[in-house]
């Protein structure tokens, strides 16, 4: 039987607007479902149907999601003829198993694949094979989940030695660096990108000038979140 993902949505062509890859012409594939609930998420469409407001419901998963096979996810990212493919969330890797055949379709044309991932899964050795680049965001204390499941130890050391793999850490402000130190340290983590907390542009702005010179002083790479800066909250884009 043909394996389906649970997807929240699919679009470009577009730019990937953070870390290593900022800039560059790209497509999204959006996965449902996350094992963390950070209280900043600019993703909750993908996994919180806590109540709210007058409905009951924040988001609705019968609206959010839908179970698509992997064929039809493959074609539909080969149509934006773009070379490279973003898969993001939520939390992609709750689903790596069944991302290993999209990937090999994928990479079989030519493309090149990066996920999105909060650091608390391994990745499938099929995936590292296949070339893979993971964004790794691990998660700080702001974001509001406890340290038991927004760090996991054996995940990031496992990670951390995969080739190519990048550490992306979300900051308010300076005083965000030393626990981002802690966990380089503590896991070998290499490749460090400090992003700015923000939904809006001039929240990103205002956060990336504070962290800007101590971000370079400590030997780390810096980056803005680009399609906030250019649409906002707007989604699909």
């Amino acid at each position: 039987m043909e394996p389906e993902l649970v997807v929240n949505e699919i679009f470009g062509p577009t730019v990937q607007g953070e870390g290593r890859s900022m800039g560059r012409r790209c497509a999204f594939l959006r996965l449902g479902g996350c094992n963390l609930s950070c209280t900043w998420c600019d993703t909750p469409y993908t996994w919180d149907w806590t109540g709210a407001g007058e409905s009951g419901v924040r988001y609705d998963p019968r609206r959010e999601l839908h179970r698509c096979h992997v064929r039809k996810v493959a074609e539909k990212l080969l149509s934006f003829g773009v070379e490279l493919i973003v898969i993001s969330g939520g939390e992609p890797l709750g689903q790596q198993s069944r991302l290993v055949p999209l990937v090999e379709l994928l990479t079989a044309h030519g493309l090149e694949i990066e996920i999105e991932t909060n650091g608390t899964h391994a990745a499938d050795p099929a995936l590292v094979s296949a070339g893979v680049r993971f964004n790794v965001s691990p998660k700080l204390a702001h974001s509001g989940d406890p340290e038991h499941r927004r760090i996991v130890p054996d995940a990031l050391k496992s990670l951390a030695v995969t080739e190519g793999t990048t550490f992306k850490f979300v900051c308010r402000n300076t005083g965000d660096l030393d626990e981002v130190a802690g966990l380089v340290e503590e896991f070998g983590l290499g490749s460090v990108w400090i992003m700015p907390k923000g939904q809006t542009g001039a929240e990103v702005s205002r956060h990336m000038a504070e962290l800007a010179d101590a971000v370079i002083a400590r030997g780390w790479n810096l980056t803005t979140r680009l399609h906030t800066l250019l649409w906002g909250d707007t989604r699909g884009v």
